[in-house]
């Protein structure tokens, strides 16, 4: 096979694969350890990872909170804030002060 078709092959596979409209598998498996929450207004995207709980707030501040036991449920703390609860029944609180959020699976956006 020439080379020209061989590099024209590759970048018509190239493109192809750039104008893929679903997610990537890594896109689908992040999805699923993720949850949507909201309080009010604010907006707080949870993903639960081994042993750990990472949050996006609503300001693009990003916290990380780890596992520790709980005698129901689960709960996250890096002894600031701490992430309570079971299912999509999740309590975050700061500063003392509990929030019950607003949960549901995570969605991802579809792609233009």
């Amino acid at each position: 096979m020439p080379i020209r078709r061989i590099i024209a092959s590759a970048a018509v596979a190239a493109a192809l694969a750039a104008c893929q409209s679903g997610p990537s598998k890594e896109e689908l498996e992040a999805a699923k350890n993720t949850v949507d929450c909201r309080h009010g207004d604010e907006r707080i995207i949870v993903r639960f990872e081994e042993g750990e709980a990472r949050l996006l707030l609503g300001d693009a501040t990003r916290v990380v909170l780890y596992q520790v036991s709980a005698p129901a449920g689960l709960r996250y703390t890096n002894g600031l804030m701490e992430l309570r609860g079971k299912g999509m029944d999740l309590t975050l609180i700061r500063d003392g002060n509990p929030t019950a959020l607003t949960c549901k699976p995570y969605e991802i956006p579809k792609k233009d």
